[in-house]
């Protein structure tokens, strides 16, 4: 495979564009041709789904008497129907935060530990057992969350109402740790172990002049951690990120297993109710008839949107930052 350096003006630091071109043998011609029908594939596959997507959508919103986007019920098996994601949009964002607050720092300090600190006997063992946890079903977490994460988690609650219920959002009533805080925290657990290897990798790549520098300048090793790893690892944190929320967006059975659903936002986070677009698909889509199952494609459609919106968000990031990086050199 031949290459051809593309005579374009670029900042000062940034290398040269570089584009690819066939030998002629042919070899590299199916490999193009794999690859580029591979990407184009998946933007058709990617154009289907938000055409079907948007067309039951459109069907169910046509007969929906409430509106759709902000509705606090969901009717589907009457004419005429009566539904909204209000609820459901709440509750999958903020589960979604809070698990990412919880996650994200445990899973850098993790991956910095294991790349940093720990010595090599003890850092594989840790990695191992990390990435082990990636491999749990959905439905093992949800079992777990629900007869031992919502038992054991009553005390904490009760901890929270004493100290910070004045302010509304720990308020805890008593009964059973079925909340949107229960969810985020077993959301935090399930994606630990992705944003913590995401996170290790870049570290790794962190080039090893950088570091040694900073030690011969008399920095510590957190002040290396602080001035070489994490700078040249943020865009890789995002992207790790980035990847923990889609999960934690899109978690179906381990959020129904523990949550007690209901459509009512409660001012508390530690107050039973609420519910996520995943669990309300997941619930509801069995004894659906045609117009409960376009209602649910509706609120598939605004969860396909939130996770568009959030990756391009991601990457808008991450490109800003590598300019930036760029401009800099």
């Amino acid at each position: 495979m031949k290459t051809d350096i593309e005579p374009t003006h670029t900042p000062a630091g940034t290398p040269p564009r570089i584009k690819a071109r066939s030998t002629g043998r042919a070899g590299d011609k199916i490999f193009l041709a794999l690859s580029r029908g591979s990407g184009i594939a998946l933007l058709v596959i990617m154009a289907a789904i938000a055409a079907f997507l948007s067309y039951r959508a459109a069907i169910a919103i046509s007969k929906d008497e409430a509106n759709f986007l902000t509705a606090f019920e969901w009717n589907t098996g009457t004419e005429p129907m009566k539904f909204g994601i209000a609820v459901l949009a709440y509750g999958t964002v903020i589960s979604s935060i809070i698990a990412m607050a919880i996650a994200v720092p445990v899973a850098v300090g993790i991956a910095l530990f294991i790349s940093h600190y720990a010595p090599r006997r003890l850092a594989a063992p840790v990695a191992y057992v990390i990435d082990l946890l990636a491999a749990v079903p959905s439905i093992v977490y949800g079992l777990w969350g629900a007869l031992f994460l919502v038992p054991h988690l009553t005390g904490l609650y009760t901890w929270f109402d004493e100290y910070l219920g004045w302010t509304g959002i720990f308020s805890y009533q008593g009964g059973a740790a079925r909340s949107l805080f229960t969810v985020g925290i077993l959301l935090a657990i399930m994606i630990l172990p992705i944003v913590t290897s995401v996170s290790r990798e870049v570290f790794r790549q962190v080039p090893k002049m950088h570091e040694e520098a900073a030690l011969a300048l008399g920095a510590t090793r957190w002040e290396v951690v602080r001035m070489a790893v994490l700078p040249f690892g943020r865009s890789g944190i995002i992207s790790a990120s980035m990847l923990g929320l889609g999960r934690a967006l899109g978690e179906t059975m381990a959020v129904a297993t523990v949550l007690s659903p209901s459509y009512l936002i409660n001012a508390s986070l530690l107050d039973p109710g609420g519910g996520t677009f995943a669990q309300n698909i997941a619930s509801h889509f069995k004894e659906a008839n045609d117009n409960g199952r376009d209602a649910l494609i509706a609120s598939g459609l605004v969860l396909f949107v939130i996770t568009l919106l959030v990756n391009g968000a991601a990457r808008m990031i991450i490109a800003r930052r590598k300019e930036y990086s760029g401009a800099a050199a």
